[in-house]
C-alpha cells in the first residue's frame, strides 16, 4: 500500500512511501540540514537516494541542480514520482544506476557536494537481515560498501568539494581511515544523541573536503529527544514541525 506523507514538518513537500519498504529516516533530514550550500550554482549529488528525501529537503536550501542516484527499481520509481509530485523535475534528476563508477556516466571531478546516508551495517552470511530484500539492501552493505561510496565520492568531487555523510559512531575510526586513503580531510563533525540524557552518541554527521588536510571543528552535540520522548527545540526546528498553541 502506498502513502503520501509530508516530508516531516515540511507541509509544502510531499514524499511517496510504500508499506514494507524502507521509509525515509530522521537521519536523512539531519544530514540534509547539516549540508552547507552557497548562493552560487553548485552541482550536488546524493548517493543512494532512496525515495529522495535528501534531494527534496535540499531544495529548501538551494536552487542548484541535484542528482539522486538509486539502484533499486522500486525506490527509484517512488523517487521519480515524489519529485514530480512536488514539481521539482527541473531541479532534481533521479538516476537509476549502481553508485560504483557512476562518475563515468556523470563526469569525474565535476561535483561540488556529495551526500550519502548509506547502509550502516556490514554484511556477513550470518548477519541478521530483514525478510524484505529491499530493507536488507537499504540497511546492510549487500550491494555497496562504505569504502565503495567514499571512493566514488572522491572521483565525483572537484578539489575542495565536500562529502557529507551520516553514520553510526562505532564505525568512526574506519571512516577516518577510509577518508585518509581517499585524500579527504574532515572539516566538521557533529555527534547525534538519541536523548538529552543519553550516555553516548549513536550517530555522527561529518563534512570532509577532497584533497584537503584534516582541520576538524567539533560542533555542539545534537539531541533528538527530551526525557519525555518529545523532540527537542532544535530537532523541531530541523523538522519544521509547528508546536501546539
Amino acid at each position: 500500500m502506498e502513502m503520501i506523507h509530508d516530508l516531516l514538518g515540511h507541509d509544502q513537500l510531499k514524499i511517496i512511501q510504500k508499506e514494507g519498504m524502507f521509509a525515509f529516516s530522521l537521519d536523512s533530514m539531519l544530514l540534509a540540514d547539516f549540508v552547507v550550500t552557497k548562493n552560487i550554482p553548485q552541482r550536488i549529488i546524493d548517493l543512494g537516494c532512496g525515495n529522495a528525501p535528501i534531494p527534496l529537503y535540499l531544495t529548501l536550501k538551494t536552487t542548484s541542480p541535484i542528482i539522486g542516484v538509486e539502484l533499486q527499481s522500486e525506490a527509484f520509481t517512488l523517487a521519480v514520482r515524489s519529485v514530480a509530485l512536488n514539481h521539482k523535475q527541473e531541479q532534481i534528476t533521479i538516476l537509476q544506476a549502481d553508485i560504483k563508477n557512476v562518475h563515468q556516466q556523470l563526469g569525474a571531478n565535476t561535483f561540488d557536494i556529495v551526500t550519502s546516508n548509506p547502509p550502516y551495517f556490514k554484511y556477513h552470511h550470518h548477519s541478521r537481515t530483514n525478510q524484505s530484500d529491499f530493507l536488507t539492501i537499504a540497511r546492510h552493505e549487500v550491494k555497496i560498501t562504505l569504502a565503495d561510496i567514499i571512493t566514488e565520492a572522491r572521483k565525483l568531487l572537484k578539489t575542495k568539494g565536500s562529502l557529507y555523510m551520516v553514520h553510526r559512531c562505532e564505525r568512526l575510526a574506519e571512516i577516518v581511515s577510509l577518508l585518509e586513503e581517499n585524500h579527504f580531510g574532515i572539516k566538521r563533525i557533529r555527534f547525534v544523541y538519541p536523548r538529552v540524557d543519553s550516555a553516548s552518541a549513536l550517530l555522527f554527521l561529518f563534512e570532509a573536503k577532497q584533497n584537503q588536510k584534516h582541520d576538524v571543528v567539533v560542533e555542539p552535540p545534537l539531541y533528538v529527544l527530551k526525557t519525555d520522548e518529545q523532540y527537542t527545540d532544535e530537532a523541531l526546528a530541523i523538522f519544521n514541525f509547528k508546536k501546539p498553541q
